[in-house]
């Protein structure tokens, strides 16, 4: 600010996935290398606090992997985008998600592109440059811009960072877990050809995938936070988190009522869904779903809102629950991830 520098900022969601991580490391590099004379210095911000970041063990395995130090990576608590923003210095594409969060509104002028693979919430006018496609990864359409750029942009760390992000967002391109898409497979293929010295597949999505779910020694209150999203109305707020681990096992953890609840106090939300995943052999999910709130109704609007929803249908079995104040719910349709229930919950509020 004192030196009046423009920053322009390439952000994910506030999840902070190994895919807005590596989208938003990506795109700021080819947009460093490849734009024309930059008055902007370019750079990926990963929208969590730092002390967030070892809890994101996917991500932090490829980094570590690929010799990239978190000592080089900028969080979110460590630069002031709305004293960059007042200063009129911002400019900001948001990879992988295309709303801001309410405490974000007032960034919302300084949006000037955005790539994502969720379904369309609002429109944005010119000059806002807007890429919305339904794949199973950001990384994908980052991948596709970067291939449609100046050539000799792309170098192997790069690639390799799109490369494991697309397969573990994908599932391993298995048509099976309901993600992949024509476009993952072919930006896949495309940077197995130029880069050959890429690992195999299965290696590459089982070592990512063990580290995603590798949930040893963290507590309820870190699992509730690995993968965070949260949605509010104008009077209420809630979290929804996905969770490595089979419901069952994780409604029986010691003390959980207490600290879910403690959880909720401490962040002010009035509900929390967990949303579990788990994979068999043959890369096919299992997902469930807990509901929770000492307000009943709002469980009960939750609820109703997850059993009816049409679009699409999540084909929900009640389950049994250790508590009054949590439902539970075997998902039948386990094709149905987190970015297709966020809106039946948005809708409900």
């Amino acid at each position: 600010v004192r030196r009046h520098r423009e920053i322009h900022v390439v952000m994910g969601n506030e999840a902070c996935d190994l895919d807005s991580t590596v989208s938003a490391l990506a795109l700021a590099f080819f947009l460093a290398q490849s734009s024309p004379a930059p008055k902007a210095a370019f750079i990926p911000v990963l929208n969590i606090p730092r002390a967030d970041f070892a809890l994101r063990t996917e991500t932090t395995f490829l980094l570590r992997d690929r010799g990239i130090a978190a000592a080089w990576l900028v969080f979110r608590d460590e630069i002031d985008l709305g004293g960059l923003h007042h200063a009129g210095l911002l400019s900001l594409t948001l990879v992988d998600h295309h709303v801001l969060p309410g405490a974000d509104a007032a960034l919302e002028e300084a949006v000037v592109e955005v790539l994502d693979h969720r379904p369309l919430e609002r429109e944005r006018g010119a000059p806002c440059q807007v890429t919305v496609e339904p794949v199973g990864s950001c990384a994908t359409l980052v991948t596709e811009r970067i291939l449609q750029g100046p050539p000799g942009v792309l170098d192997t760390t790069t690639a390799a960072l799109l490369h494991g992000t697309i397969l573990l967002d994908c599932i391993n391109l298995s048509p099976a877990a309901g993600k992949v898409t024509p476009r993952d497979v072919a930006c896949v293929s495309l940077l197995e050809e130029r880069f050959p010295e890429l690992p195999p597949r299965d290696a590459v999505f089982g070592a990512l995938q063990a580290a995603k779910f590798d949930v040893t020694g963290l507590t309820t209150e870190q699992m509730l936070r690995k993968d965070l999203k949260v949605i509010s109305s104008d009077e209420l707020v809630i979290g929804i988190s996905g969770v490595f681990e089979d419901l069952e096992i994780f409604l029986q953890r010691p003390g959980l009522l207490q600290d879910v609840e403690a959880f909720c106090q401490g962040r002010g939300y009035a509900g929390l869904v967990a949303m579990t995943v788990s994979f068999n052999e043959r890369h096919e999910p299992t997902r469930k779903l807990a509901v929770y709130s000492r307000q009943e109704p709002l469980r009960g609007t939750l609820c109703r809102a997850l059993e009816e929803a049409t679009t699409p249908s999540l084909l929900l079995q009640p389950l049994a629950s250790p508590w009054p104040c949590v439902a539970a719910y075997a998902q039948g349709n386990a094709v149905a991830a987190r970015k297709k229930v966020l809106p039946i919950l948005r809708a409900a509020l």
